[in-house]
């Protein structure tokens, strides 16, 4: 195994260990706590601590699936419906919360995980931690703890340990064992989050209803954002490209009266014209850039990330991995979702470095901007990363973001297509 395996295998190790104290301690209090819960509703008592109990096991299942995401790379979709926004305050509405939440079919599938997750699961995570902590021991008794048992034998695995050359048996076991562990242990915590995907994801009809859910949204954020687009297009051709233009004409009237009687005025009228010609030029093409980039038309979404780097003021190395090029309207969303994602850096991270990865796989094009800032950044109302998801939304496109206070800032996104 090279060095970059090992680290891997190291991390899951003790990834592993932290998952399993998570799971035995986390998820059984919260399947205890809200079962209890939801049995005492007849008594009144369950409608005010199940929707904050119901509420905490949601938190926890969404750090499950950030864990999955960030750790193993598997992805694990939210299937919450949302709450009307007419939902009243007081105990009518707390009974109004509790009612929603009960009718929902992922709060059930939470707590069928619950249970899973602490059993199998836990069993699962804590594997690739005992594993290898079952291998070493095999070269301590073979480093002299085989006396302690030289009356009575201990057995390592199947080999019984009462001498040194057994030691040494328990030793090459131990070796066996470690290498095991290390190679699985990355494997190991996967499964981990693959055994919960089935109950944390949506099924193939809740997927279904938040797909069109989501689809009528962002078409009518498509619909408000080109209406939006046009307008400030219309407004930057009055206010710059236009008048420009007729303070010209009026610069040519002028000199078309004074070409006679005074030369020399109408000369630097004429200089004063072609001056305001070639400003005019410089804001129509900045307003067509606005629009469509001409490098991403001519050279790719590749080249065009990397032109869009080199404007930036913090340092930005781009890595790309196309083998063709999406449709137009893809390569453009994704060249303005970077675009976007980057000034967001820029503005908010406090970064000294920011790292752009364009990639395609399993029908999926895969970018993630990484920048070493303060971290902190999460989507919410009023936020850029809001918009970047309806942008993406429009294509069926997903964002995740991971941003641990103190950083590092990982902006992850994907939209299905197909390259040419």
């Amino acid at each position: 195994m090279d060095g970059w395996k090992i680290r891997r295998s190291l991390s899951a190790i003790w990834r592993g260990l932290a998952l399993s104290f998570v799971t035995l301690v986390g998820s059984i209090t919260l399947f205890v706590l809200t079962v209890v819960s939801i049995a005492l509703i007849p008594l009144g008592v369950g409608v005010l601590t199940t929707p904050a109990l119901v509420a905490a096991v949601r938190k926890h299942a969404n750090q499950r699936r950030l864990l999955a995401a960030t750790w193993s790379d598997v992805r694990i979709a939210v299937p919450y419906r949302p709450f009307p926004p007419d939902v009243r305050g007081g105990i009518t509405g707390q009974v109004e919360r509790c009612t929603l939440l009960l009718k929902d079919p992922a709060t059930w599938r939470d707590l069928q995980w619950l249970l899973i997750d602490m059993t199998v699961g836990s069993v699962i995570a804590l594997l690739t931690f005992a594993l290898n902590v079952y291998a070493l021991e095999g070269f301590v008794l073979a480093a002299g703890l085989w006396r302690v048992f030289r009356n009575e034998p201990y057995w390592y695995g199947f080999v019984p340990v009462d001498s040194q050359l057994t030691g040494l048996a328990a030793a090459a076991l131990g070796l066996v064992l470690l290498a095991l562990g290390l190679r699985f242990a990355s494997d190991l915590l996967r499964l981990h989050f693959l055994l919960a995907r089935p109950l944390l994801a949506p099924t193939h009809g809740e997927a279904l209803a938040l797909r069109i859910e989501r689809l009528t949204e962002s078409r009518h954020d498509a619909v408000d954002t080109s209406a939006a687009e046009l307008r400030r297009i219309e407004r930057d051709l009055h206010d710059g490209a236009q008048a420009r233009l007729v303070a010209m004409g009026m610069d040519l009237g002028t000199v078309e009266a004074l070409i006679e009687k005074d030369p020399a005025r109408a000369k630097a009228l004429i200089g004063q014209a072609r001056q305001s010609s070639a400003e005019a030029l410089t804001e129509l093409r900045d307003l067509v850039r606005g629009i469509h980039p001409p490098v991403l038309a001519e050279r790719g979404l590749g080249d065009a990330v990397k032109a869009l780097a080199l404007r930036l003021p913090v340092p930005a190395e781009v890595s790309v991995e196309l083998t063709g090029r999406a449709a137009a309207p893809v390569e453009s969303a994704a060249y303005f979702a970077v675009s976007e994602a980057l000034t967001n850096v820029v503005k908010h991270a406090g970064a000294d470095r920011i790292w752009v990865d364009l990639s395609y796989g399993e029908g999926m094009l895969r970018i993630a901007v990484t920048d070493d800032g303060g971290g902190g950044a999460v989507i919410g109302k009023g936020s850029g990363l809001s918009g970047l998801e309806r942008r993406l939304g429009t294509f069926d496109g997903i964002l995740a973001v991971s941003s641990p206070a103190g950083g590092p800032t990982m902006v992850t996104m994907e939209i299905p297509c197909e390259l040419s």
